[in-house]
């Protein structure tokens, strides 16, 4: 399975289209959802996928690694939202690896994408090393983070930032991800909280979510595995109390949550139907 960086790298260049800023308000859609990137190299059936995926138990798909040249796993925004479809299969969001030093020419053709496949959010899912090497580096990630949102906004989308562990390194009393939260606009940028990630880094969710109420409106449910802190889980297997979390949703600001586990020790398949089974059943009461 290809790696974050990986998946940037090809993201590519890609934009067009524009609009009314969203709503703040958020109401949290309790439907099974799945972050795509769970399932690997997709292009070599890509409609088959989506059959499993829908059987498994999911109603929503998060999208990534959308490039010019592949699109959605080779096909077209269009033909895949055909797919989807044809599977009763909706996708709210997506992940787009957008060039935050550049003129944003991509994340013009994104939301051309996004806008086509029927998303709501555009989430920028990586910040390469390079790019984070001090505070006044995530100071400008920041308001580049800005001017995307105010792109994306005048196509009537939602910009969101996904985190890993990396932005919780201290400058100086602060962490990467507090400067981020600090400094970009709340309307314009929302949170993608991958709450494995977060533990992993030694936070809070829940903490957060006081701290910056309304700002988390997409998750990535992603359990950390009892013994091994570096792998993940089937949700509701591992150490992370996701009833706890779950029961500051509205404090969160959530409007969507999406499994994703990045390695397995059983059928991916059968893994993802587990997790959907314990979300379903337990978290989305």
């Amino acid at each position: 399975m290809m790696n974050r960086r990986t998946f940037i790298q090809r993201a590519g260049v890609l934009g067009t289209g524009l609009m009314l800023a969203p709503s703040a308000a958020f109401s949290f859609h309790k439907q099974t959802g799945i972050q795509l990137y769970t399932l690997g190299d997709l292009g070599k059936d890509v409609k088959g996928g989506m059959q499993k995926v829908a059987a498994a138990g999911y109603k929503l798909v998060e999208t990534s690694g959308y490039t010019d040249a592949n699109k959605f796993w080779g096909l077209d925004a269009k033909a895949f939202r055909a797919v989807l479809t044809a599977n009763n299969l909706q996708s709210p969001s997506g992940l787009y690896g957008i060039d935050l030093k550049g003129d944003f020419e991509d994340l013009k053709r994104f939301v051309e994408a996004a806008v086509t496949v029927g998303q709501k959010y555009i989430v920028m899912p990586w910040l390469f090393e390079e790019w984070r090497q001090n505070a006044d580096d995530y100071k400008f990630l920041a308001h580049k983070l800005n001017e995307a949102g105010e792109i994306t906004q005048q196509a009537n989308l939602q910009m969101a930032y996904h985190n890993h562990d990396f932005e919780f390194k201290d400058f100086g009393g602060q962490t990467g991800y507090d400067i981020l939260l600090k400094e970009t606009d709340a309307r314009l940028v929302k949170m993608e909280m991958d709450i494995y990630w977060i533990v992993r880094g030694g936070a809070d969710p829940v903490a957060l979510f006081k701290k910056h109420p309304g700002r988390f409106a997409l998750w990535h449910v992603k359990d950390m595995d009892k013994t091994d802190l570096k792998l993940n889980t089937e949700i509701g297997t591992g150490r992370i109390d996701f009833k706890k979390i779950f029961a500051s949703a509205g404090l969160a600001g959530l409007d969507y949550a999406f499994v994703e586990q990045e390695n397995f020790k059983m059928d991916p398949y059968k893994s993802i139907a587990a997790s959907a089974a314990y979300l379903s059943k337990e978290l989305l009461k």
